[in-house]
């Protein structure tokens, strides 16, 4: 994997000459942050050499390079899933790029359905942990140069960013929870029972994502930070049928908020 890693390095040296500070993953109806970047390059997966492509509606699939906040950044507007058939180190591979092209901080945005009865839809809730129910994205031979074979997760999620990032929610007065994240397999939205399921072993939100990226990049020892919005509910009695689209919609009118936070916490990295 290192020899792939260094052939696509190689190549977005070549076309960009661009070395981020951070690097940030744009969910599901949320790439429009991509508006605020004073954009430098702008470069598309299929192009890229060794990058899978983003296969669902929703993932514009580019990476750009440009600047955010007075901090030059890399922003992947588009994700992967393994509910789109690629292997878990496949879905991850864009974080070890992101590494190598010198990122100090992972910044991740999700769109995700709330199991806490306190949560509305267009909320936003700041990660402080996760329950992995995805394969594990490290499982297989260990590269020593990304990091040690058996990780420590005891805080997968810098304690200082989420701080501040419910520092500046409250100024703002936007809705800001902070909690604990479900990465499942999709793709299937769930069933009334699986939304129990997650609210009883300690989750607050329930997602496709995330959680594996947040792995790879936590063994490269980076610093990571996520915020999810609220695009559904999975709460007894307010369960209704959801669309994909109509996740996209709620994330898309919720993103401004999401995009005041990203904004300034940049600023005081």
């Amino acid at each position: 994997m290192l020899e792939k890693i260094k052939k696509t390095i190689s190549y977005v040296n070549d076309k960009t000459g661009f070395e981020p500070q951070a690097g940030i993953i744009l969910g599901t109806g949320l790439g429009g942050l991509v508006r605020e970047i004073e954009i430098a390059h702008s470069l598309n997966y299929e192009d890229i050499p060794n990058f899978p492509v983003s296969t669902v509606e929703g993932h514009k699939g580019r990476l750009i390079f440009g600047m955010l906040a007075g901090k030059k950044v890399v922003a992947m507007q588009g994700r992967f899933h393994y509910y789109e058939g690629y292997p878990m180190q496949e879905v991850t591979f864009p974080v070890r790029v992101l590494k190598y092209l010198g990122i100090k901080y992972l910044l991740v945005s999700n769109a995700s359905g709330g199991v806490n009865p306190e949560y509305e839809i267009g909320d936003l809730m700041v990660l402080n942990d996760h329950i992995n129910l995805l394969p594990n994205p490290l499982i297989g031979k260990n590269h020593d140069d990304f990091g040690p074979r058996f990780p420590d997760m005891s805080e997968p999620y810098d304690h200082e960013m989420i701080t501040r990032a419910l520092t500046i929610a409250r100024k703002h007065n936007i809705r800001a929870h902070q909690g604990c994240y479900v990465g499942v397999t999709g793709p299937t939205l769930e069933t009334p029972k699986e939304y129990m399921y997650f609210r009883i072993i300690g989750g607050d939100t329930v997602g496709m994502s995330t959680v594996p990226e947040i792995i790879v990049a936590r063994q490269m020892g980076l610093p990571c930070f996520a915020i999810s919005i609220i695009t559904d509910l999975g709460v007894p009695g307010r369960i209704v049928k959801v669309t994909h689209e109509d996740v996209q919609v709620a994330a898309e009118q919720s993103e401004p908020n999401m995009t005041v936070i990203m904004k300034e916490l940049l600023q005081g990295l």
